[in-house]
């Protein structure tokens, strides 16, 4: 079975709070309910992570090696700025689709950049929690090759 973690970054905890208008009313345990029940679809194992903390999120990343497939991450602003996270990623070598829930291009300048991008297999931003499920179906065709 392939198996898929999906890591959430900071402030992702705070969904349904969080800027309504940019983020939506649905909190992260009916947005990770979402995920396994589309991870589970596309015949895939999935294991959800969220943390504020840029180690902890390298940390899952390196876990990562020999037990996933594929990662899914939402870096949240890290994705702007973090080097450490780009380093893990292209580190481990395990196909990894960047998902945000907004459209970071219609959003302030500095969301417009990422440094995770040029590291990863594939980015989603956009559709909300759609972006999670797009990101699920490009992942599990890629871990199929």
């Amino acid at each position: 079975m392939r198996k898929v973690l999906v890591i959430h970054g900071p402030n992702i905890n705070l969904l349904g709070t969080r800027e309504v208008g940019v983020y939506g009313k649905e909190n992260l345990d009916t947005l990770n309910a979402y995920i396994s029940g589309k991870a589970a679809q596309l015949d895939l194992i999935c294991d959800i992570r969220q943390s504020n903390i840029e180690g902890d999120i390298i940390n899952h990343i390196h876990n990562a090696i020999g037990v996933y497939n594929g990662i899914i991450l939402n870096a949240g602003a890290y994705t702007h700025y973090s080097y450490a996270i780009r380093d893990a990623i292209a580190a481990v070598r395990i196909p990894c689709v960047e998902v945000h829930i907004s459209n970071v291009f219609s959003r302030e300048q500095f969301r417009h950049v990422s440094v995770i991008a040029p590291v990863c297999v594939g980015s989603v931003s956009g559709f909300g929690k759609y972006s999670y499920y797009m990101a699920l179906v490009g992942l599990s065709e890629i871990i199929k090759a």
